[in-house]
């Protein structure tokens, strides 16, 4: 198995063909695939975070999604993980669903930061439609950088 670059609208197309309960992202910043002699085996897309966390040096990895490749998804969560480190993050977020075990993301490196609160963000100044999933979530971190986010952003404030 190696890892190959793919656009994040093939790999966006590729989730939406595969993934088990989010088959719909809206976008991202880069993504990266995984290939072996039959084809792709999987896909894996990295975004910007919730606006509050904009400027925080965190990323987010929105979706990883594969055909069941032995390895494969610790895989994509090390390589863009690696990317945006090279390109200056300091944080990789992702999400699971709680009952999830976690064990690729414990394999390249997360670690689990405990459970989200169950809401909606819908607002009277700021209508939302209900998620798909508007449940909790467990929430997992990996540094990239020994720089705190919290030096960034005052750093970034200066």
């Amino acid at each position: 198995m190696h890892l190959r670059p793919i656009t994040v609208k093939a790999a966006v197309a590729w989730v939406g063909l595969t993934h088990r309960h989010l088959p719909i992202v809206q976008g991202g910043l880069f993504a990266a695939s995984i290939w072996d002699d039959d084809g792709i085996r999987g896909v894996a897309i990295a975004g910007h975070p919730a606006r509050v966390w904009m400027g925080t040096g965190r990323i987010v990895i929105s979706r990883v999604s594969t055909d069941g490749a032995e390895n494969g998804c610790s895989m994509l969560y090390g390589s863009l993980c690696r990317a945006a480190k090279a390109l200056g993050w300091l944080e990789a977020w992702t999400y699971t669903l709680p009952h999830e075990p976690g064990i690729s993301l414990r394999a390249a490196g997360f670690q689990d930061m405990g459970l989200t609160r169950a809401e909606e963000w819908d607002r009277p100044s700021r209508a939302r439609t209900a998620a798909i999933c508007s449940q909790q979530k467990r929430r997992w971190m990996r540094r990239l950088s020994s720089i705190s986010t919290v030096a960034r952003a005052k750093a970034g404030s200066e």
